[in-house]
């Protein structure tokens, strides 16, 4: 599960460099911005499985808690 996050949070940076790029050489607004939109989606997602609630544990934890169970 660590090596999808890792890999979901590398294609992050990889779209909102590709929309920069894209940006700077004129193609139009909504292609740049769809990529941006795809890369915050991705980002709050690891936040989402990566940070702890309000019991103090994040949601990997405890999936990878229970697969050692």
């Amino acid at each position: 599960m660590n090596a999808v996050l890792s890999i979901v949070m590398l294609a992050a940076g990889a779209l909102i460099v590709g929309a920069f790029i894209l940006w700077r050489r004129g193609v139009p607004a909504k292609q740049p911005a769809l990529m941006l939109l795809l890369a915050v989606i991705a980002i709050v997602n690891v936040l989402i499985w990566t940070l702890p609630g309000s019991g103090g544990e994040a949601p990997l934890d405890q999936v990878q808690r229970a697969n050692t169970e």
